[in-house]
């Protein structure tokens, strides 16, 4: 009976154990993620050669066709949600009940600045996620579902085609700019008047 005891003691101890190391993981984790934040340039040139490195497997292993086409998919998914606004402007009744900013609708309106339904960084983040789990699958043979490719690339081109049109056509509707590359960005006090285009 006092063995028993002791058992019932033990299992707390060792769970409360796993349980810190498991937020000691995330808390550093996180840590790790904020001090990346900020550095945008190498977090997508890690991003793109962690992308080439499968493409390149794909290509000289000739299999996991599925696993490249749902990372596609994927992809394009956060792509489109990068590329629309936080308050859709389509939804005009309900954008002008809801907190917070949101896009000018007509030519005297307010200028209220483009925010994003997904950011950049969770952008980055969930393409790179994706990509190092896609290269994990394709270590294993049971992911390996023979296919015929060309009809996935072709089908993948069509969606890709159909919902970016669908998407322009949103912007050029309700006349949005998701990139900040080209709009005009006016001079400091010392060059007051001059507008400079980037």
């Amino acid at each position: 009976m006092a063995s028993s005891f002791s058992d019932e003691q033990a299992a707390p101890s060792s769970e409360g154990f796993f349980s810190k190391f498991i937020r000691s993981i995330a808390q550093r984790h996180q840590k790790f993620l904020d001090d990346i934040t900020p550095h945008v340039t190498p977090r997508w040139v890690v991003c793109l050669l962690l992308l080439l490195i499968f493409m390149a497997r794909i290509i000289l292993l000739q299999g996991w066709y599925i696993i490249a086409y749902g990372l596609g998919i994927y992809m394009l998914n956060l792509f489109i949600a990068f590329l629309t606004p936080k308050i859709d402007p389509a939804l005009a009744e309900v954008q002008e009940n809801a907190d917070g900013p949101s896009l000018p609708t007509k030519a005297d309106a307010e200028f209220k600045p483009f925010i994003r339904r997904l950011p950049e960084f969770k952008f980055w983040h969930g393409i790179t996620y994706a990509t190092v789990l896609a290269l994990f699958m394709t270590c294993f043979q049971m992911f390996n579902i023979p296919v015929f490719w060309p009809v996935l690339v072709i089908y993948f081109i069509t969606l890709f085609v159909m919902i970016m049109k669908k998407q322009i056509q949103h912007m050029i509707r309700y006349r949005y700019l998701p990139f900040s590359h080209g709009k005009r960005r006016y001079a400091g006090k010392e060059d007051t008047g001059k507008v400079v285009t980037s």
